[in-house]
């Protein structure tokens, strides 16, 4: 029964996610730039559909007259926007093979400075998958007001269907990324363009003052309970730090540098390039026909890129088209963010500061527990704020900016230590990209924080906590664990004939669980073999040597795994092995299992459940006497 149910669940998740991909496939996998710009520039392209509308809902709060500010902040951002892509032009240079904010910070500032960038990063991007899927039913409840009251139940579908098309692999995302992108740049750029060379004819219509008024006097009710805001710094600079969220995403590229075919750092460039001048364009247009047309948004009412599409388009085919490509954007925007958490995740669990677990790739060469584990947090975030693109707004951006301040310091101390050809003007670059994102972290703060900044203050410095209480965990595991790698390893004397057994052991690395776990199946076998997976690290040979040189005494099988599968390949060596005894001798095989025993529960998640799964599946395939040797943590 237990067999066909899990037959069962094979055939659905093959349906699901496709077929596992071989290790060999890996290059395969890669981008290139119009996919790159697709599937890595989604989020701060579609950023254009909400960063207008979240200066304009700030500023609404002051009247009328404070409308008229819209453009310049727009222009502030945009230039910073021009900074902070220079900046990380030359990180992508400097480190070819990707790491962003936090491998920049680890490497130049310290672990603490990377732990930070690697936290607001982190967070980030759950903010992105939920900002963005929010947004992108936003736009949906905007065309059709009717599903307004099935917001979060949209949003947790959206979520799960960008989970299933990521966990497919990275050219499966790609090719669903790329028409969607393509559709919004394409009606963004139309809508600019028409709607410019109508203001030119003076045939764009302006919202009524009266109108306008109302709507003004209903979005200054909708906050402080009623007391309309004045013109002065505070508004300006929370209107200014709202509009910042068109800057997240634009380290994503950095991120994922190997993500592209070679020359990566080259077409990493150039796509971040294209990427800000797209960006700034579209920004820019829609602000200024936004200032024109005196626009009002209010929150939960029609978006403010409808409301420019309706005066531009009409209520006609182009407009169905606009928010189509603005609704299939910004649910897959969190694209960027499905890129990058698993690579960064990866990068903190090979230095140990996450589980190990998300630094392994799945079937399809993703690093799929990463994406589920993004999945579940940016879910949680939108059934908490009940999918409100406003209530989410005042949390985002926070992170980024002190990930990238951290990533433009870290980048000044690069060029100092290295001094290559050029490195006080690339410094002075980083320097002044640093000081300006420095200064926008500090605005964020003091204009957001009773918003809901105050959660990302407590939460990086918590996430931090944790990343060094995991780490502690596993240099105290690799302190338990170690042997003295340069002596041969001693082992009990052999059973007598009559009572023992054929035994199979299975050995990941050379260690006092292993060997605690080879002593005791010495103990009680005629027939003993050691059995390696080679899950495609390439580590096989080296663990060959060590092996040969302190346990020469036991034969070692390796196994090759080109789809990175542990079950697959020691349950068919087991099988074959158990035919080869019973056909002689009709014996008893037996397989034994090392296994660590933590002191606490919570520190068994931060080690693979691989003895569960093949214990499972071993006597799936009939397997009758397993063992596991426990060691104690």
């Amino acid at each position: 029964m237990a067999s066909q149910l899990n037959l069962v669940l094979e055939r659905l998740k093959r349906g699901l996610f496709g077929e596992p991909l071989p290790t060999s496939a890996h290059d395969e996998e890669r981008l290139t730039n119009s996919e790159a710009l697709a599937i890595l520039s989604s989020d701060a392209l579609s950023s254009v559909a909400y960063a207008t509308q979240e200066i304009v809902l700030v500023l609404g709060m002051a009247g009328a007259a404070a409308l008229q500010f819209t453009l310049p902040i727009t222009g502030m951002i945009v230039l910073l926007m021009v900074v902070v892509g220079i900046s990380y032009s030359q990180t992508i240079k400097a480190y070819p093979r990707g790491g962003g904010s936090y491998r920049v910070s680890h490497d130049n500032l310290g672990s603490t400075a990377g732990l930070v960038a690697g936290a607001s990063l982190s967070l980030d991007y759950v903010l992105t998958v939920a900002v963005s899927v929010a947004a992108g039913i936003a736009a949906l409840t905007s065309y059709l007001p009717g599903l307004d009251a099935m917001r979060v139940p949209l949003c947790l579908a959206a979520v799960v269907v960008l989970m299933v098309a990521n966990l497919r692999g990275v050219r499966s995302s790609a090719q669903v990324m790329s028409l969607p992108t393509y559709l919004f740049l394409g009606s963004i750029l139309l809508l600019v363009g028409v709607g410019l060379i109508q203001l030119l004819q003076g045939s764009l219509p302006v919202l009524a003052a009266d109108q306008q008024q109302q709507l003004l006097t209903e979005a200054a009710a909708s906050h402080h309970h009623g007391t309309a805001m004045a013109i002065g710094p505070v508004l300006m600079m929370r209107a200014f730090s709202s509009g910042c969220a068109a800057l997240t995403g634009i380290e994503a590229i950095s991120d994922s540098v190997m993500a592209f075919r070679p020359v990566e750092w080259r077409n990493a460039r150039r796509v971040l390039g294209t990427m800000v001048i797209l960006l700034a364009v579209m920004f820019l247009g829609i602000s200024l026909l936004a200032s024109h047309l005196g626009l009002v948004y209010l929150e939960n009412g029609p978006t403010l890129l409808y409301q420019i599409g309706e005066k531009v388009f009409g209520n006609g085919f182009l407009l169905l088209v606009l928010q189509l490509g603005t609704l299939l954007i910004l649910l897959l925007a969190a694209n960027t963010a499905y890129a990058d958490f698993p690579r960064l995740a990866a990068f903190l669990a090979q230095d140990g500061f996450m589980p190990r677990q998300l630094a392994s790739l799945g079937d399809r060469l993703v690093f799929s527990n990463g994406i589920v584990f993004l999945s579940i947090g940016a879910g949680l975030l939108l059934v908490l704020f009940g999918g409100s693109v406003s209530r989410l707004i005042p949390l985002y951006a926070v992170g980024v900016f002190t990930s990238f301040t951290l990533s433009q310091a870290g980048m000044v101390i690069h060029w100092l230590k290295e001094r290559s050809r050029g490195w006080r003007v690339k410094a002075l670059i980083n320097g002044f990209g640093a000081v300006v994102t420095a200064v926008v972290t500090a605005v964020l703060l003091f204009s957001k924080f009773h918003q809901g900044a105050w959660l990302i203050v407590l939460a990086v410095p918590l996430l931090v906590t944790i990343f060094l209480t995991i780490h502690n965990h596993y240099r105290l595991v690799s302190k338990r664990l170690r042997l003295a790698t340069d002596v041969k390893l001693s082992l009990p004397a052999a059973p007598a004939p009559g009572g023992a057994a054929p035994v199979v052991v299975l050995v990941g690395q050379l260690h006092r669980g292993s060997y605690e776990a080879v002593r005791y199946a010495h103990s009680i076998a005629t027939e003993l073999v050691a059995v390696h997976v080679d899950l495609g690290h390439g580590k096989a040979e080296a663990f060959r040597r060590q092996w040969a040189k302190q346990l020469p005494q036991v034969p070692l099988v390796i196994l090759d795994s080109p789809y990175r599968s542990l079950t697959t390949p020691v349950v068919d060596f087991v099988h074959k092995f158990e035919e080869q005894h019973r056909k002689g001798a009709n014996l008893f095989c037996t397989v034994v299992l090392p296994v660590f025993v933590t002191r606490h529960r919570w520190e068994a998640l931060l080690h693979n459940q691989s003895t569960y799964f093949l214990r499972s599946a071993l006597r799936g395939k009939g397997t009758r006497v397993i063992t596991t040797v426990g060691f104690y943590l």
